[in-house]
């Protein structure tokens, strides 16, 4: 049973599933970095407020003696609209990342073979006319 889970652990599309896997996750990691670095500040620019920060707050809540909000009900939009933004660039990538991929698996398929030279429809008449001849 060891040697069967190896083989399988070990087959080549199972090892290439589990490198994407932690190359999209690397790739998740600087698109998030990217849209917090970069673009959220570049929005928050025209909002005059950081894009994650932004809200809209249903019901105030209260400062407790800490100092900190309780019981605020809010809808928070900018966070959401960052994470569009990060679906939004990584669906991109990976849509030219398979878009290049296909385009390679086209060029590298060879030209089917020619199809074996038959009788032509003459030859083919020709036979059956000498056959119904000898009878």
């Amino acid at each position: 049973m060891l040697k069967e889970f190896k083989d399988f652990a070990m087959k080549g599309n199972l090892v290439d599933i589990a490198v994407g896997f932690v190359m999209g996750a690397a790739f998740k990691q600087v698109v998030t970095s990217f849209t917090g670095g970069i673009v959220s500040p570049l929005i928050g620019l025209i909002f005059n407020a950081d894009l994650k920060d932004l809200k809209y707050i249903v019901k105030d809540g209260v400062a407790d003696e800490t100092g900190k909000v309780v019981g605020e009900v809010a809808v928070l939009y900018g966070d959401f609209l960052t994470n569009v933004i990060d679906f939004i660039i990584v669906a991109f990538v990976m849509f030219l990342i398979v878009k290049g991929l296909n385009n390679l698996k086209k060029k590298e398929e060879p030209a089917p073979a020619p199809a074996p030279a038959g009788p032509s429809q003459e030859e083919l008449l020709e036979q059956i006319r000498d056959l119904l001849a000898k009878k």
